[in-house]
């Protein structure tokens, strides 16, 4: 599973990280998280607004921080 969490770095952008992770570890799944900061790659992505949470190549999550409990029903 690779998890793109997209942003420019800023105190929402690293919220999501955090929910991203923490959920992750709780969920017991093997991913790769990458931050994505570059406005070119969000865009390839189809991502024009931050942040925003890409799985498995389906943009999940835009333009908000999504809750633990979202981010665990993506990953089941």
């Amino acid at each position: 599973m690779e998890i793109k969490v997209c942003g420019p770095g800023c105190a929402k952008c690293h919220e999501v990280e955090r929910v991203v992770t923490e959920a992750l570890a709780e969920s017991g799944k093997e991913a790769t998280v990458e931050k994505v900061s570059d406005f070119n790659e969000i865009a390839k992505l189809g991502v024009f607004s931050t942040p925003a949470v890409v799985i498995d190549g389906q943009v999940k999550c835009v333009g908000r921080v999504p809750r633990k409990k979202e981010v665990l029903a993506w990953l089941a």
